[in-house]
């Protein structure tokens, strides 16, 4: 087995100069109960560009960029609000084989072409969301051509799919299973989604068509056709509309939804709250127009509306994710792909949003 590998690494919060490309990195090794594997693909994610830019920050008040927040505090730059060892190999989405065990290890694995579940768990308490970490934050990640991790955290992929279809799954469709299942989605449900043609947003719309719901995507102008024709919401408005009420009327017949599954926040949160019919749901797994919004709490109360926050997925949820991919019921939406050393020029394109679906590199 060879001693280094190439990878790339996150050496400090900042720009996307702090992003370095390695030829020598020193190989992982897997320990007891741990699996080796060779990373055929990795897709990006906004927690890759947030921790790196440390807009996770409480002193941060802007919208998800590119740029790094030099004012921002890295004493709470990360998800969780702690820090994060550095230099750390980011990349949560992998898809690849699994080339060694650790001992004690299920020698059955090797291989076998994995997903990794991105949750890192405490397995004595798999559901304490206080002992639960994050793969490319709390620990090394993907983007390099080996990674190591915990063989419980491995699901084997028995589908017709390329590696870099399986990359677009991991962060953006468990984030959407778990949105829906935090507001109990189910057939009968509208299901106002923001941030349509995103990883997390085109997840949605598949998701919530799958439970029976009806989908009611927003998005621009421009990447409308291209997200009816990759995932079919039922309902297509604009990103943005001056007055979303109307924009529902005119599309549905009613002006109000049961749902709204929102991982945009900014100035548009007090429309979409004031669009639950009486007894809705809103959930929430992001803020990329920015988390300070203002809200009128009378809505909040006087409609029995209920708010839930998604982040951290109970145990079990992957493995039903992997069901859906290797049972073909919901499909890779891969925008481009880039090779390993330029994920530079791909986590730009990421921030950039010119695209539908998810971006994905190979080492």
């Amino acid at each position: 087995m060879q001693q280094t590998m190439r990878a790339m690494v996150l050496m400090g919060h900042g720009g996307l100069d702090q992003l370095v490309y390695h030829e020598n990195w020193v190989m992982p090794e897997p320990k007891a109960g741990e699996v080796l594997i060779k990373v055929s693909a990795c897709g990006l994610n906004n927690t890759d560009v947030n921790t790196r830019t440390a807009w996770y920050s409480k002193s941060v008040e802007d919208s998800t960029t590119g740029d790094a927040f030099a004012d921002a505090d890295s004493a709470d730059a990360t998800w969780g609000g702690a820090p994060i060892t550095l230099p750390r190999i980011q990349g949560a989405d992998v898809c690849g084989e699994v080339m060694a065990c650790g001992s004690g290890t299920d020698q059955s694995l090797l291989g076998k072409r994995v997903m990794i579940d991105t949750w890192l768990r405490d397995w004595d308490e798999p559901n304490n969301l206080n002992k639960t970490g994050y793969y490319g934050s709390e620990c090394d990640g993907g983007f390099a051509e080996f990674t190591k991790v915990d063989a419980r955290q491995v699901h084997i992929v028995e589908s017709d799919m390329s590696d870099t279809e399986i990359a677009t799954f991991a962060t953006s469709s468990i984030t959407a299973e778990n949105m829906l299942n935090r507001a109990n989605v189910g057939a009968g449900d509208s299901v106002l989604i923001t941030g349509a043609s995103g990883g997390v947003g085109s997840a949605l719309v598949q998701l919530a068509k799958r439970r029976g719901a009806t989908t009611i995507a927003m998005a621009s102008a421009a990447k409308q056709t291209a997200l009816q024709e990759a995932v079919a919401p039922d309902v297509i408005l604009d990103r943005a509309p001056e007055n979303l009420a109307d924009a529902l009327m005119q599309a549905t017949g009613k002006d109000t939804v049961s749902v709204v599954a929102d991982v945009v926040g900014g100035n548009g949160f007090g429309q979409l709250i004031d669009r639950l019919a009486r007894g809705g749901r809103y959930t929430c797994a992001g803020a990329i127009a920015g988390p300070m919004v203002e809200m009128d709490l009378r809505t909040f109360y006087l409609r029995d509306l209920t708010f839930t926050g998604a982040t951290i997925v109970p145990v079990g949820i992957f493995a039903n994710l992997v069901g859906y991919i290797n049972r073909g019921e919901i499909k890779p939406l891969l925008a481009e792909t880039y090779p390993l050393e330029a994920l530079r020029d791909a986590q730009q394109s990421f921030i950039d949003k010119a695209h539908i679906g998810n971006i994905v590199v190979q080492p």
